[in-house]
């Protein structure tokens, strides 16, 4: 089972909610939410991997990093909405961010004075899973008989 939320047209920029998304796939919600309340109070920056150019580095063990309020506020709602989808569906013991990512969303022209703006829009994907203890069985080999020989032949 997995819960998944689809959010269309935000108003963030496309590369920042990349940079957010790499850094929350594959960790629990509560470390999640826990990270996005870290930036927007700037005290944990989010490290940029990809869209780095001209950013200053951060203390600690990252190079480069920012701390994208707006886009974290946003991406923290989506997350807190996800989870109430899970608890909706079913999914309350041990949750992950199974996928989450971001794509280009469409121009919004934004008049102004003397020329028109285009707009930053960004479309977001959330898909949360539960963790599950599997244990992975070994098959033991077993030798082959006689007959087993023929009937492969």
């Amino acid at each position: 089972m997995e819960a998944k939320l689809n959010a269309k047209n935000l108003e963030i920029s496309r590369k920042v909610a990349v940079e957010i998304c790499n850094l929350l796939r594959y960790k629990d919600v509560e470390k999640a939410k826990a990270i996005l309340e870290r930036v927007i109070k700037k005290k944990q920056p989010i490290p940029y991997k990809r869209y780095y150019t001209s950013i200053p580095h951060r203390k600690g063990n990252i190079a480069t990093g920012r701390y994208p309020i707006k886009a974290s506020g946003v991406i923290l709602k989506l997350l807190d909405s996800t989870i109430k989808n899970a608890q909706n569906q079913g999914l309350l013991s041990s949750l992950y961010i199974y996928s989450i990512y971001a794509n280009k969303g469409p121009k919004q022209f934004h008049p102004s004075r003397h020329r028109g703006r285009v707009m930053k829009r960004t479309h977001l994907t959330i898909i949360l899973k539960e963790k599950t203890k599997e244990k992975k069985s070994v098959k033991q080999k077993q030798p082959k008989t006689e007959e087993a020989i023929k009937e492969n032949k």
